[in-house]
């Protein structure tokens, strides 16, 4: 008899009771199951069950392969899902948390890209700074920027967030192109009002060369995008993450300051939780996401 379903019917008797119940749910004589124990015990050699008219139970040998069948079993039938999942189309709704900025300025983009690839998958995204507690508030996927604390997730690392200085070429004109970091002390610099120090700006230069530059400026806000819209304005030089500031320098709106100057880049990663069995639309994203940002 084959092994599996010998193991699978061994299961089903201990799981209800008696050979009657495993033969009325495997819709097979009781003693076609008997004979699948039989075959399994001289197999082996051992006794598995002591069977009396009242109740079965294991002896030491059948309450060892017991376990280990319900662990062969469980992994036979996840790799069959598996399987299935690998060639179903993705589907279903998708839940992730992101930064503000990014979120609304990169990452919309790329999702609705996602989106044309594979229709039958609605996405909810939900743009808040503050740390989350993934798994807790049902969320799939998330983009971490910083260091990460919670290692029970699995983190796939992006491209580091470098942030870099620009400004509209008409600011430049009017107030001219700072040449050194130093420069930078008598220039209208943009501030993020949640930076802890919103008069310095710690830059890091060739070969790691650190520089704390003291700047001062007339317009400081809490979000990205408006110091990004401030920029644009011609109101400043701005210090934003390059991801964020890359399309308007392509297109001519900003232009770089300091080029080789930049903000110490941090980590940013895709993060989600260890999952025997991803879904194909769990599957997809996480590899688009990455192609796209790491």
């Amino acid at each position: 008899m084959d092994k599996l379903a010998g193991m699978a019917m061994f299961v089903r008797v201990i799981d209800h009771g008696s050979f009657a119940a495993a033969a009325e749910i495997a819709q097979v004589s009781p003693a076609m199951v008997a004979k699948h124990i039989k075959t399994i015990e001289t197999r082996l050699g051992a006794k598995l069950i002591h069977r009396t008219t009242r109740r079965h139970q294991l002896t030491e040998v059948g309450q060892l392969y017991y376990e280990r069948c319900k662990r062969a079993l469980s992994e036979v039938a996840l790799a069959e899902a598996s399987a299935s999942e690998l060639q179903a189309a993705p589907r279903g709704r998708l839940r992730l948390v992101a930064p503000v900025s990014f979120g609304t300025q990169v990452l919309v983009p790329a999702l609705v890209e996602y989106q044309n690839a594979y229709p039958e998958v609605s996405i909810e995204l939900s743009l808040d700074n503050n740390v989350h507690d993934l798994v807790g508030e049902g969320f799939e996927l998330g983009i971490h920027i910083g260091p990460l604390a919670d290692s029970s997730l699995v983190a796939r690392p992006l491209t580091p967030y470098r942030r870099i200085l620009a400004a509209a070429p008409d600011y430049l004109a009017r107030h001219g192109r700072p040449a050194s970091p130093e420069a930078l002390t008598n220039h209208l610099c943009l501030g993020h009002s949640y930076w802890r120090k919103q008069d310095r700006w710690h830059l890091v230069g060739p070969g790691g060369e650190l520089r704390d530059v003291l700047i001062s400026g007339k317009f400081s806000t809490n979000q990205g995008a408006a110091l990004r819209m401030a920029a644009l304005s011609g109101a400043g030089i701005v210090l934003q993450p390059e991801l964020l500031l890359a399309a308007d320098i392509a297109e001519g709106r900003l232009e770089q300051v300091l080029p080789e100057w930049s903000y110490k880049p941090v980590p940013m990663s895709l993060i989600y939780a260890p999952n025997q069995r991803p879904t194909a639309m769990l599957r997809t994203v996480i590899d688009f996401l990455v192609e796209r940002f790491g």
